[in-house]
């Protein structure tokens, strides 16, 4: 992506997630943020009781993972005063990415008609809630509410008679799987572009991600004409497939083990579990009988895995072919080998020259991993950027006494 300039108008994760997808591929990506207030983003103080920010230096991975590697220009779109420099931002670059609200954008400028009299040939970005157009187009929401639970993923999560509903994983996680999701469209329009296919419009909702992240129980139901039947995890007997099930270890810990075809790894999984006789007894001798008395089966592995450790565990199964894994906490997956390996987990330099680490952008070209650059300080680039664009010094002088920049 170098050569490609972005214009980001956007705040919170979702859709700077994709800008920071861009900005690892190599684009410039340049933020424009509130001139008083920055990214609402900024603000936020805690996370799920947790402080947001080292209290020794500026780094806060709430605003370094999905902003890294973009410039920040503190401009008030709101100002008459920032209107030239808007125009000129809007013709020297190649995309506008907003997830302002259709009303927001009319009253600032920045709707389609108003970016494509600049620069035609701009690739428009958007992400929504709900849809780009129709009666919600103007409605307000983030990923809890149009990606987890009106998408259906809330309600496939939570088992039956659950006194609660089952939240996100993560923070922000259907926002980074949407603002994924988004950077793949915009690198489509480019693409098309590039091809004399003109510049496309690029439309993603939060809501639209989480129906197709969930696509085959949707699909799914649809055949059936009604909801599919919920499973309870907690019922021991409802598993159909003794090796496509979660077990306890002594230690507390969970394996997920997902092997598909029973048949074909039973006795492997018997020999590596130390217990080479279960892969001849009569009630689980062939695939057949191993489904059908699955219950008796899931309790004999629960019994046996609940003798040895996590780690003990991992060393037993290191050569399996079946396909299992620990139910790792994110600590753990931060020191993933299989994603340092590759430099999955990416150092990062910040805003004090401290070394820090982040998960780096999943795609990979050329086997190369991805080099991140910190994300900036609100509006850290400000004077950098106008000076680019031929502004005076006493010109910036003005528009900082009018308030335009900061």
């Amino acid at each position: 992506m170098q050569g490609v300039r972005v214009l980001e108008v956007a705040q919170f994760t979702f859709v700077p997630s994709a800008g920071a997808v861009l900005a690892d591929w190599g684009a410039d990506v340049i933020k424009i943020e509130h001139a008083e207030k920055g990214d609402a983003q900024r603000g936020l103080v805690k996370v799920f009781g947790q402080s947001v920010v080292d209290d020794s230096s500026t780094f806060a991975p709430i605003m370094d993972g999905p902003n890294r590697g973009k410039r920040s220009l503190g401009l008030a779109l709101e100002k008459p005063e920032a209107k030239a420099i808007l125009a000129e931002l809007i013709r020297s670059a190649d995309v506008f990415l907003t997830n302002f609200l259709p009303n927001a954008r009319i009253r600032l400028g920045i709707d389609i008609d108003d970016v494509r009299a600049i620069n035609p040939e701009i690739v428009y970005a958007s992400g929504t809630s709900f849809a780009h157009s129709g009666p919600e187009a103007d409605s307000g929401g983030y990923d809890g509410t149009a990606f987890w639970a009106r998408a259906g993923n809330a309600d496939s999560s939570t088992p039956p008679g659950y006194d609660r509903v089952i939240s996100q994983p993560g923070g922000a996680f259907g926002d980074n799987i949407g603002g994924m999701t988004i950077a793949g469209g915009i690198a489509a329009a480019l693409f098309a572009r590039g091809r004399g296919q003109g510049a496309p419009t690029v439309d993603i909702s939060l809501l639209g991600v989480g129906a197709w992240a969930n696509q085959l129980n949707v699909n799914m139901a649809l055949l059936a004409g009604k909801p599919l039947p919920k499973y309870d995890p907690r019922q021991a007997q409802a598993v159909p497939n003794p090796l496509s099930n979660n077990y306890l270890t002594a230690d507390g810990r969970w394996l997920s083990l997902i092997m598909l075809q029973p048949g074909r790894y039973w006795a492997d999984f018997c020999e590596k579990v130390g217990h080479p006789e279960l892969a001849t007894d009569e009630r689980f001798d062939t695939a057949q009988k191993l489904t059908a008395n699955s219950a008796e089966a899931v309790e004999i592995i629960k019994e046996i895995i609940g003798r040895r450790s996590k780690d003990a565990w991992v060393k037993a199964f290191a050569e399996m072919e079946g396909q299992w894994s620990v139910v790792q906490n994110n600590h753990e997956v931060g020191n993933d080998p299989a994603l340092h390996a590759v430099g999955q987990i990416a150092d990062v330099v910040d805003a004090e020259g401290r070394l820090r680490k982040l998960v780096a952008s999943p795609v990979q070209f050329d086997r190369e991993p991805i080099t991140l650059k910190r994300a900036p300080q609100f509006a850290e680039h400000t004077d950098e950027i106008l000076r680019e664009l031929g502004v005076t010094d006493e010109e910036l002088i003005n528009l900082k006494i009018a308030g335009a920049v900061t």
